[in-house]
């Protein structure tokens, strides 16, 4: 497993596995876990951990890390998201991307946001680079926008 690895381990050594990720390989055969539900556990056994991840995914320490998808953001990008999926949209920046079309968000008022969900953020840096962003010519009356 490496750092940052989307897993399932079997919290405490009981039997039911939790969702969460590799935080630090502690280079005996144990690892310690960071859960999604906001549990911390050190030391757990490999055993006990099942990757999350396709065998062929890219990995995170990658030359491509940086760049953005066509579909995906990046890492530290600037965006607004709709926190905690309700109508308005908050300023803030990619803290992480949990590479299941969800996202972890810092906002720009202190607040955290984990497993974003890909639809509700959108890009402030690559707006006006979007193919699919209209031009201020393309919009006809009707149309929402935001403003």
């Amino acid at each position: 497993f490496r750092e940052g690895e989307k897993v399932e381990a079997r919290y405490r050594g009981k039997s039911r596995y939790y969702p969460g990720r590799i935080r630090s390989d502690n280079r005996d055969g144990t690892y310690d876990i960071d859960y999604d539900d906001g549990e911390k556990e050190r030391g757990v056994r490999a055993e006990l951990i099942k990757s999350l991840e396709a065998k062929s995914s890219p990995r995170r320490d990658s030359p491509r890390r940086d760049e953005r998808s066509s579909t995906g953001f990046r890492e530290g990008e600037k965006i607004e998201a709709r926190y905690r999926g309700k109508s308005r949209y908050y300023p803030g920046r990619i803290r992480s991307d949990n590479r299941d079309g969800t996202y972890d968000i810092d906002y720009d008022d202190g607040e955290k946001e984990r497993g974003v969900r890909e639809e509700l953020i959108k890009s402030l840096e690559k707006a006006l680079d979007s193919p699919r962003s209209p031009k201020r010519d393309e919009f006809r009356e009707g149309d929402k926008v935001e403003a």
